[in-house]
């Protein structure tokens, strides 16, 4: 039967982490870190994302900033706020919850958030950053994922690590984060060939495919890490991830739950990053 990776515990050390060191910066340099939240139109799923990065900005004692803006904002609008709050010091990190609603570009509105404020990692300067292995932030989840493997104290070093979907807010740099502590990896996606039998051989598997329960018993070796992304919603009103929960449990030696699990780690790495970010853009080591 495997342990249990709780993320509410593991995020609940790493907001107390950023708590220790935002008191130490504003103590000895006056710099409370700001975080500015971008929410158009009125997707629930937002509002809920929105409102618990609000609550974990008070939590470690920054300063967060909302702009709720109607799903009518023109990009043109979108693009004047973002520019306003590049340009304002007390914003150290900026974030602009996705998705947005189909009449504005997505990619323009990443890409013109400035890079050293961008504590989502998703501009293409901070992702070929991480591509190279010489980055300030990393995307929030897979950085979140990395410190619930390293709560389990599993060496990656040298593991077969298996990464299903190939998103570039999860898949894609999860891969490089293990990558770049020398696992052995595999990125496995809907065109995959033979996915069982390479899911099979994972020391570590990580699931971010969006499909309920897409990763069964079969697919898992025994004793391995298993780490699930997935935050699916059955037909029942049930949260579940991409893994068999049940039939999983009892073959891996790690595994995380959905919920509970890297939901709460992705917001306690925002709040690393906007820390960082701080820092930064005020010269503090």
């Amino acid at each position: 039967m495997a342990n249990l990776i709780n993320g509410k515990e593991v995020s609940a050390s790493v907001k107390q982490r950023v708590r220790e060191q935002t008191e130490k910066l504003i103590s000895e340099n006056g710099v409370t870190p700001g975080l500015a939240v971008i929410i158009v139109g009125d997707d629930p799923a937002s509002r809920v994302y929105v409102n618990s990065k609000k609550k974990a900005c008070a939590e470690v004692g920054f300063n967060s900033f909302e702009y709720a803006l109607p799903a009518e904002t023109t990009q043109e609008e979108l693009m004047t706020l973002i520019e306003k709050l590049n340009n304002d010091p007390k914003v150290n990190g900026i974030l602009c919850q996705l998705p947005l609603p189909k009449h504005i570009d997505e990619n323009a509105v990443i890409n013109a958030i400035r890079a050293e404020k961008d504590v989502d990692a998703f501009h293409p300067f901070n992702v070929g950053k991480i591509m190279i292995g010489d980055f300030a932030f990393l995307p929030c989840t897979p950085a979140g994922v990395m410190e619930l493997i390293d709560s389990t104290g599993t060496e990656i070093s040298g593991k077969n690590c298996v990464v299903i979907g190939r998103s570039n807010i999860v898949g894609k740099p999860m891969a490089m984060l293990l990558l770049h502590r020398s696992g052995t990896v595999t990125i496995c996606h809907s065109k995959t060939q033979n996915l069982a039998e390479i899911c099979a051989n994972a020391d570590i598997l990580v699931a971010a495919v969006g499909r309920a329960n897409f990763v069964t018993a079969d697919m898992v070796k025994e004793g391995a890490v298993v780490i699930d992304v997935g935050m699916n919603r059955l037909e029942n009103g049930k949260l579940c991830g991409d893994v068999d929960f049940e039939a999983v449990e009892k073959k891996a030696s790690y595994i995380t739950p959905v919920p509970g699990g890297v939901g709460p780690m992705t917001i306690a790495m925002l709040m690393q990053n906007t820390l960082t970010a701080a820092k930064m853009q005020n010269n503090i080591g």
